[in-house]
């Protein structure tokens, strides 16, 4: 039975946590204090439960909690050892654990438990950072909130920042909350009620100062030529340059991206203070774990010709990556963690948008969220003062925390297409919904390419949410659709690195019965199609030079003759082809081409439902509710083939462990003697 003052807890932290304008995904925790049973003594004892390590306040459920006992927190007040050996104290955490203590304890749980208030929030709002990283903040903070609010000065997150603001606590009993300089904001209450109403209170009083006192145009004046460009001009070009970022951003580890053309920013950067501000880099701990301390700035107009924006992208990252090895260098001590990239997490472009980055999908669109949140703090400071964030040494402290790196250690290994972006073309049935679904299922950010739009976006939530996989029309048969549906795939994801051409159909008749309609038809969809979705993916492959693979779904009849199926076995042939043409061509940029080779696939499959099964059916004499077993009676292996056992063989021939393949096809067919590749 849950404990009433978790469930409250909970409550609390999901509605804070939805709300943007409070914190950032997986930004700032909240606790609650109560008592509960020691299961071997019996007796009642004092409990916290506060957020766990890691975990988002939207989405916190009972299990993200992490349970101490609070007489053994408030104990260690008596053997901490001070600020320089502050992390000891994280370890210490682990004997104060209630049971098993549900979820890893983070570093903001002295904060929480030394503090006397019953619940306590700790939130990223940005009107809350924007007076903390104000030039001014204590006179600011004493301006606009009185004695309700007490400023903090910087401290790094740990157990002498609880030890500060228990103090405060102790000593303002007028007060209900801090602002934490560089930091955030902290509320207290004796309900959880009452928390609430105080964090509430300090950000949205924040933010009404703001709009009241700020200054019109914190920004500064419009920028000729960085003025934002019309919407479709500007995501054509976003999708131009996406390539080439992705290359560069994985010069030390593959990033996948995310496109960002939010109001907000492309303000932002059509203003004249852009390029000062953007250099002092995030403040809140948060925001540069997530964004590194700075993002990469293109100086150039939007207007400038697409292959001079390219050419100082270029020039940019290298520069950028040696000012952070620089940045290293400078702060590191011997015990540091080894630097671990000098990437930009952070592209801004003026007049297009912001390209941000990750392992994944979803860190990639936290990042450029957490550097929204960074534009409006820095807004909400200008606005009233001067944005002036923590000193770069102690960015350097929490960028590179043993404790952090400890986090990162404990990640599990990545799934074998962790990074990777596949676009799977006919995906919305059959074969193309297993592939794609197997794909996502080994880590791979998914394109569900479909001829049907509403049914390639319902596959594509059925496998996941639009960071995992996402829904796109395309008629392989229309270069334009074509283009534009990799256009949508570098736009959501950032670049392109797995291409399945799946899409088809099938007519099956005898060579006098064939009509030219229906040659061209199959000939369009199947042999047309993929030309031109490899070539439109090459050119994206090439560019991104990270390699790649294409794969073709093609088919036991493109090597074995069968009855009444002239122009369906034709142009599988054809793709069988292609598969060894484009290996050929394609080595040299480290692409590998490779082909598939189903048979009967009839449970699941979209073509046989559309009449081909009972086409074949007829051909062969059985009923078509038959026609699968019928196929795999004729096997070797005796078994029916299905759209999984095809998304397994893709999913193999794109695995790391199949480096050295291309040019090959491989056989899912359960044996069909006449169709082994020679």
């Amino acid at each position: 039975m849950t404990h009433e003052a978790v469930e409250r807890l909970l409550e609390r932290s999901n509605r804070l946590g939805s709300d943007p304008r409070n914190t950032n995904y997986a930004g700032g925790n909240t606790s609650a204090k109560g008592s509960g049973s020691d299961p071997v003594t019996g007796r009642d004892v004092d409990l916290l439960w506060v957020k766990g390590s890691g975990g988002d306040l939207g989405t916190l459920t009972e299990a993200g909690l992490a349970v101490l006992r609070l007489d053994r927190l408030r104990e260690m007040t008596n053997v901490y050892p001070g600020p320089e050996r502050e992390d000891e104290m994280v370890a210490a955490f682990d004997y104060t654990l209630h049971g098993r203590g549900g979820a890893a304890p983070s570093i903001d749980t002295a904060m929480h438990a030394l503090v006397d208030a019953a619940h306590v929030d700790h939130l990223h709002p940005d009107s809350g950072i924007a007076i903390a990283t104000a030039a001014d903040g204590p006179e600011l903070t004493e301006r606009i909130f009185g004695d309700k609010v007490v400023w903090v000065p910087w401290r790094r997150p740990g157990f002498q920042l609880g030890l500060d603001i228990a103090d405060i606590k102790e000593r303002h009993p007028e007060a209900i909350g801090t602002i934490l300089g560089g930091h955030g904001i902290t509320a207290w209450g004796a309900t959880s009620q009452e928390c609430e109403e105080n964090s509430l209170w300090i950000i949205n009083t924040a933010a009404e100062y703001i709009a009241t006192h700020g200054r019109a145009e914190p920004f500064g004046a419009v920028l000729p030529g960085y003025e934002p460009l019309p919407e479709e001009s500007r995501r054509a070009r976003a999708a131009a340059l996406a390539p080439l970022l992705r290359k560069l951003v994985s010069t030390d580890v593959r990033q996948v991206g995310h496109f960002s053309d939010d109001e907000a920013v492309l303000d932002f950067l059509s203003r004249a203070e852009h390029p000062r501000l953007a250099a002092l880099g995030t403040s809140c701990p948060d925001h540069f774990l997530r964004t590194k301390v700075r993002p990469l700035v293109l100086d150039l107009p939007a207007t400038a010709e697409l292959s001079e924006i390219r050419q100082r992208l270029s020039e940019l990252h290298e520069q950028y990556r040696a000012d952070y090895r620089d940045y290293y260098q400078r702060h590191a001590s011997p015990d540091s963690p080894a630097m671990r990239g000098a990437d930009p997490l952070i592209v801004l472009v003026p007049g297009i948008g912001m390209f941000s980055y990750g392992k994944d999908a979803q860190t990639a669109r936290v990042a450029g969220e957490f550097y929204l949140n960074a534009v409006n703090v820095m807004r909400g400071a200008e606005a009233l003062s001067r944005y002036q964030p923590i000193d770069e040494s102690e960015k350097f402290r929490i960028e590179y925390w043993a404790l952090e790196e400890a986090k990162l250690r404990r990640l599990p290994k990545p799934r074998s297409h962790a990074g990777r972006v596949a676009l799977v073309t006919g995906a919305a049935s059959g074969i193309g919904k297993a592939i794609a679904t197997r794909l996502a299922a080994q880590g791979a950010c998914v394109v569900v390419a479909d001829l049907d739009l509403s049914k390639a976006r319902e596959a594509a939530a059925e496998i996941g949410s639009a960071d995992v996989a996402v829904g796109v029309a395309m008629d392989v048969s229309d270069a334009e659709q074509v283009r534009a549906a990799v256009d949508a795939a570098l736009l959501a994801f950032g670049g392109l690195d797995l291409v399945v051409n799946n899409a088809g159909l099938s007519i099956s008749k005898p060579l006098l019965e064939t009509t030219e309609k229906d040659w061209d038809l199959q000939h369009d969809v199947m042999a047309k199609g993929s030309f031109l979705v490899s070539q439109a993916a090459a050119k994206v492959l090439v560019e991104q030079g990270l390699g790649g693979d294409i794969v073709y779904i093609c088919s036991k009849n493109s090597i074995v003759a069968g009855p009444n199926n002239i122009a369906y076995s034709a142009t599988k042939a054809d793709q069988a082809h292609q598969v060894r043409l484009l290996a050929a061509e394609l080595g040299p940029h480290g692409i590998r081409v490779n082909g598939v080779n189903p048979d009967g696939v009839v449970r699941g499959s979209g073509i046989f439902a559309s009449g081909w099964g009972a086409q074949r059916a007829a051909v062969y004499g059985v009923p078509e509710e038959e026609l699968g077993a019928f196929y795999a009676k004729r096997t070797l292996l005796q078994r029916e083939v299905l759209p999984e056992h095809v998304a397994s063989a893709v999913a193999v021939l794109t695995d790391a462990d199949l480096s050295h393949t291309t040019g090959t096809h491989i056989p899912v067919d359960a044996g069909v003697v006449a169709a082994f590749p020679r």
